[in-house]
């Protein structure tokens, strides 16, 4: 099978920015950086994007143009032995791509229900009790919510018409289209928040320094995190976006570009979500809203916002779920695609079996998430996979190739190739600075859960769906090493 590519770089551009870009930006950004010092937490957040998310951009960008593959394929390619982080990588991206599939169907209900504000005035029990029907614990199904389910389906079906029409006609021409208008989007909403009675009481909130957390080493840590996390980085995304770029395509320029742009991005939300809150502040008489981060900050804190508009409320709130829709979308299919193509490398299978085989059993395993059960569950996987999995992979990809593997080479491969030219700083980073903060932030996030379990739940249920997950996807990647290479060509050059 003939390896597919990009049409053209702008083509790239747009699906890894849209990859970048994603739900992390609209609800994850924003609350860190009004917990974590505000204007000083974005000198942070800076400083962490050029030592830290950049190199690994380019670390990834370059591995995936020189070894043309998926992530098992070109940890493969580098050392057999290391195909074990590639399936790591993988298996991460599968259970992101079911899980962030409901987060897009919450969206889209969340959407038909913007249009005439039918949440009511209590968003937060519309939320959990007559919207989801939340059960008392992760192991109390209590049947499926079938509005859920539909969205969930459609979800996936739309999923599965993008990636089966390939890198040019399905992922690169939906981006094409997805990526300016959620731009468009956020900017409209940006310019309506700005005019809000109250809203400079938000951006003060947001941006005024607090020069003290410099000092504060569970600061630094939230920004490396926001930017490892937001850049689709460590699970396998970038490798296989990379892998379909032509051979004389611009690496370094072409990370940085993505870098910058996944920022700007996460400033516009942040300036949008803070405005709005300081409509609220201004409201209720300068009493800021409780819930500003996660899946209570888009569907119970943005709501009651929207409610409480004097006008245009219900467009706000349509463009609002819209610009969910979209960030999740452009995200989830590049998670998506990103499985697909390591099991076509693997087993020598056309994408469109591939495909159908793999979104019929995602949506199948995702409709645990419809019951009752489903938000809690949910949390606790998000919160194992994000703070285990992807930063432990993370480790691991720039321990390896950092101190194992001849990094000099693959400067050489991305110079030849750019106009922005890596130097012994590139080094640097990728062998010091970026395995010492992923080794902190591993061993912050251990400690944090040994003391107090994770979200007041049981021993049970974060040992079932929290260690026993990670611990599973360990075992299943090293079982899907064992399985052969279908196409035993694909090691003869090394491109």
């Amino acid at each position: 099978m003939k390896k597919e590519e990009w049409k053209n770089r702008y083509g790239f551009l747009l699906a890894a920015i849209g990859s970048a870009v994603g739900l992390g930006n609209i609800w994850r950004f924003p609350y860190l950086t009004y917990d974590n010092g505000g204007g000083a937490f974005l000198l942070l957040y800076f400083f962490a994007l050029i030592t830290a998310g950049i190199p690994i951009l380019i670390l990834e960008f370059t591995i995936g143009h020189k070894y043309k593959g998926s992530a098992p394929l070109v940890f493969a390619k580098i050392n057999k032995k290391w195909e074990f982080i590639g399936w790591w990588q993988i298996l991460i991206s599968v259970v992101i791509s079911i899980y962030y599939s409901v987060v897009i169907a919450w969206a889209v209900n969340y959407f038909l229900f913007a249009f005439n504000l039918s949440w009511g005035s209590d968003t937060v029990n519309f939320f959990l009790n007559n919207f989801l029907k939340i059960s008392g614990s992760p192991f109390e199904l209590n049947g499926m919510r079938y509005n859920v389910t539909l969205s969930i389906i459609c979800v996936w079906l739309f999923s599965y018409i993008i990636l089966n029409s390939g890198i040019r006609r399905g992922i690169e021409f939906v981006n094409k289209f997805l990526m300016p208008t959620l731009f468009i989007i956020m900017i409209i909403i940006v310019i309506r928040g700005i005019f809000l009675p109250g809203s400079s009481i938000g951006l003060n909130l947001l941006f005024t320094p607090d020069f003290s957390k410099i000092f504060d080493g569970s600061a630094w840590v939230d920004a490396y995190g926001q930017v490892f996390f937001s850049l689709s980085v460590a699970f396998a995304i970038m490798i296989t976006y990379s892998s379909y770029l032509p051979k004389n395509a611009d690496i370094t320029n072409n990370a940085f570009i993505t870098g910058l742009m996944d920022c700007g991005f996460s400033l516009l939300a942040a300036t949008a979500v803070f405005s709005v809150v300081g409509f609220m502040a201004f409201k209720s008489g300068g009493v800021i809203p409780e819930n500003l981060s996660g899946v209570f900050l888009a569907f119970a804190t943005i709501p009651e916002a929207i409610n409480q508009m004097p006008y245009l409320a219900a467009l706000i709130g349509v463009l609002f779920f819209l610009a969910i829709i979209f960030a999740g979308f452009t995200s989830e299919i590049s998670i998506i695609e990103t499985v697909i193509s390591a099991f076509m490398d693997k087993l020598h299978r056309p994408r469109k079996i591939i495909t159908s085989i793999y979104c019929t059993i995602g949506c199948m395993i995702s409709l645990i998430f419809t019951t009752g059960a489903g938000l809690l569950i949910l949390d606790i996987v998000d919160h194992f996979i994000n703070n285990f999995g992807i930063v432990l992979s993370g480790f691991f990809e720039v321990l390896l190739l950092g101190w194992f593997f001849n990094i000099t080479m693959l400067k050489k491969h991305a110079n030849a190739v750019s106009d922005i030219k890596i130097g012994i700083w590139w080094d640097g980073f990728i062998k010091y600075i970026t395995p010492l903060i992923l080794f902190m932030t591993l061993c912050l996030n251990f400690y944090s859960d040994i003391v107090k379990p994770y979200g007041g739940y049981s021993i049970n249920a974060l040992l079932y769906l929290g260690w026993c997950v990670v611990a599973f996807l360990i075992i299943l990647a090293y079982l899907l090493t064992r399985l052969n290479w279908y196409n035993k060509d694909i090691f003869k050059e090394l491109l």
